[in-house]
């Protein structure tokens, strides 16, 4: 939750920090290459529900790409859930640990992607029920079309196994390539809502349409998130987190 305390934005500097010690290696090994980004959000929207109680959060991340197509990261993002839930107990920051290969078949524009991602909550105070892993493929044509399936055996907060099917796309204009659009919808399948959603409801849609402007080397990005979810198919620590929002944020990678 793939993302405003001290915590985060020590999670920034040390990203920094470790992109900047990297990256002579990067230069010296041509079968490696890093990277980092920092980032600073309205409202971290995942799957389009808030994860910091509809307030600024900061995130950011650590990415190594490894020949012939092996890759991993690292990301953080501060996080507040809100609602009924006692503060803290899911802990305040969010990692996300990721390990995959992507690739293209032969010499064509088709892609295709999978990997593993695991989602910590340091501080976790409620048995650990915040954490929990995801296996993920996917598929590409281009740069513009992406496919992707992800799922889990026990998902957020122990509501058992979950299945995401994600479509997304993305393109800039002629003569415009300073800005790029895109357009994303996701189906959330779970098996168990113990919690998460209202009783009797075990599925939902998120979307999200927006648009990226870069100046300078920094993105701008604007954003309308939301979700088909209303007042009556969510739990309580989930109510008014699902509302459909403007969601502006900048970003730089280093």
């Amino acid at each position: 939750m793939l993302k405003k305390n001290l915590l985060a934005a020590a999670v920034a500097t040390a990203t920094l920090a470790a992109m900047g010690a990297n990256s002579a290696l990067a230069d010296e090994h041509s079968w490696y290459s890093t990277s980092a980004s920092a980032a600073l959000t309205t409202d971290y929207r995942f799957r389009g529900i808030s994860q910091s109680d509809e307030s600024v959060a900061v995130q950011a991340s650590f990415d190594a790409e490894f020949s012939p197509g092996f890759y991993a990261s690292i990301w953080g993002s501060s996080v507040d859930f809100g609602g009924d839930i006692p503060s803290g107990s899911y802990g305040t920051v969010e990692m996300n640990y990721v390990a995959g290969w992507a690739g293209t078949f032969g010499d064509s524009d088709i892609g295709i992607d999978v990997g593993y991602i695991y989602y910590d909550y340091p501080g976790d105070t409620v048995a650990n029920e915040g954490d929990y892993q995801e296996v993920y493929v996917g598929t590409s044509y281009g740069d513009w079309v992406t496919f992707q399936i992800n799922y889990s055996d026990d998902y957020y907060a122990e509501t058992d196994e979950f299945w995401y099917f994600a479509l997304g796309s993305s393109f800039t204009l002629p003569n415009l390539e300073a800005l790029t659009f895109n357009a994303h919808v996701g189906y959330n399948m779970l098996d168990e809502d113990d919690g998460f959603l209202a009783p009797g409801e075990d599925e939902y849609l998120d979307y999200r349409l927006g648009v990226t402007y870069t100046l300078a080397d920094i993105d701008f990005s604007l954003e309308l998130v939301g979700t088909d979810l209303d007042s009556d198919d969510v739990g309580s620590a989930t109510e008014e987190l699902a509302d459909d929002t403007a969601v502006f944020t900048i970003s730089k990678s280093l």
